[in-house]
């Protein structure tokens, strides 16, 4: 037996070539499955619930998607839908889907899987010692889980397969790993876990296991002792190292993978071309574990926060940038107590060195002369009350500080008028933990809707 499943893209909203992609539907793929989300681009859109991609890109692209898989008559599942996986966004997603279905006359089986957690039951959990921290884990408490705006638990195969045995023609899916969405079907069908696991995360990202990463669409051909890779764009080849190389990706150990309910474990695996396009790959291992857990990911809002951008181009200034800016910040502190009386622990500043080390602060190890350099100021309170309050205290020493009392007064360069922007409500990761699970199902909701 052997499955063959299309990837189109590496999430979707990021496009995909249509060309490619309709060549992949002449290879006849038993399944279509794309990732939605990610938590690359921080908490904010878990926080609130919300997706980072432009609705309009993704209604065109689902679209495409959508009439993909009414010619190929096979199941179309997305995972992670809405960028954050929240029961919210996968309502905002389904709202799409039945938009096309409508101007598409369709009449779809839509099987919806819900992820998001109740914080009180998540508390409960964390009392009875069902909860526990991965590495580098946050402290959490009782207190610390029920002040979060959003948790979700990541679905894996177990789910996933749960949604595909009701024959659906969709399936939209809340916060699910990427690679679940991909291995679910094969191991459904009863073919290799390990393989299945595997070629799940090399193909998780569309071409990124390529020659050509942007071109987006591949084909995965699941057997029972080897998987296939095969780039659907002409101008793509995949090959031993770009194949074998997508374990480094998003992954601390370039051998083990965790995913719900055990670990892949690819030491063994071998890669071989048998084109100079396609790649074969071999031995890996699924190791079930004792225990099912699924991942959690939760955040907490860290207060309100504004931005202030100055430039500076006298070389003066640039060159001893890092005590001017050590200079202001202590004055707007001594201020900020005098005429506040705000508690240091109520607000933070935050100072990033644009040109000089703004990616990696004090672990910048590249030295070079700067023409001029960008302070981007971050000012986070309580209160949008105070974070305003503050940017105004600090507004003055940003355009005249003085490196010295016996020098005339600078001036500096604001681009924006009001200097400071708000950012409102800011979001904090609050969870690397793992939830234990009696039944895969515990934590999740699954709903079939019909339409048309």
């Amino acid at each position: 037996m052997s499955i063959r499943v299309l990837i189109p893209a590496g999430a979707l909203g990021l496009g995909y070539d249509k060309e490619a992609l309709k060549r992949g539907l002449e290879k006849k793929p038993h399944l279509i499955a794309i990732d939605g989300g990610s938590t690359d681009s921080g908490p904010a859109y878990l926080g609130r619930g919300v997706s980072k991609y432009s609705r309009a890109s993704t209604k065109l692209e689902w679209k495409g998607l959508m009439e993909a898989r009414e010619r190929a008559r096979v199941p179309l599942v997305i995972g992670t839908a809405g960028t954050c996986g929240t029961d919210k966004s996968v309502d905002w997603f389904l709202k799409i889907t039945e938009e096309i279905a409508s101007e598409l006359s369709l009449s779809l089986k839509v099987a919806v899987l819900k992820c998001s957690q109740k914080n009180e039951s998540i508390a409960k959990s964390y009392s009875h010692g069902m909860i526990k921290p991965l590495p580098n884990a946050p402290k959490i408490s009782e207190r610390i889980i029920l002040n979060c705006t959003n948790i979700v638990a990541l679905a894996g195969v177990e789910q996933i397969i749960l949604a595909l045995k009701e024959n659906p023609d969709i399936i939209i899916a809340g916060r699910a790993t990427d690679t679940a969405i991909i291995a679910a079907l094969p191991i459904m069908k009863g073919l290799n876990p390990g393989l299945a696991w595997h070629g799940a995360k090399v193909s998780e990202c569309g071409a990124l296991c390529t020659t050509n990463p942007m071109s987006g669409v591949v084909l995965v051909q699941f057997n029972q002792n080897s998987f296939t890779v095969e780039p659907m764009s002409k101008n793509a080849r995949a090959t031993p190292r770009t194949v074998s190389a997508h374990m480094l990706y998003e992954n601390a150990n370039p051998f083990i993978l965790y995913e719900p309910g055990g670990h892949l474990n690819v030491e063994k695996a071998n890669y071989t071309a048998i084109s100079d396009r396609v790649v074969q790959v071999s031995g890996a291992q699924w190791i079930a574990s004792a225990d099912y857990t699924v991942k959690l990911e939760g955040v907490v809002r860290a207060g309100f926060q504004n931005v202030i951008l100055t430039l500076i181009r006298d070389r003066k200034y640039v060159r001893d940038v890092d005590i001017w800016i050590k200079q202001v910040e202590d004055n707007c502190c001594k201020l900020i107590d005098d005429r506040l009386s705000l508690s240091k622990n109520s607000y933070s500043l935050e100072f990033r060195l644009i040109g000089k080390n703004a990616s990696f602060g004090t672990l910048e190890t590249s030295v070079s002369e700067h023409l001029e350099i960008g302070i981007m100021a971050l000012i986070t309170a309580e209160t949008q009350q105070d974070a305003d309050e503050i940017s105004r205290i600090l507004n003055p020493l940003l355009l005249h500080h003085p490196l010295t009392q016996k020098e005339e007064l600078p001036t500096f360069a604001f681009p924006f008028s009001p200097a400071h922007i708000s950012r409102g409500p800011v979001y904090e990761f609050m969870f690397n933990h793992i939830l234990s699970l009696k039944n895969p199902m515990d934590a999740f909701e699954l709903e079939v809707l019909e339409y048309g």
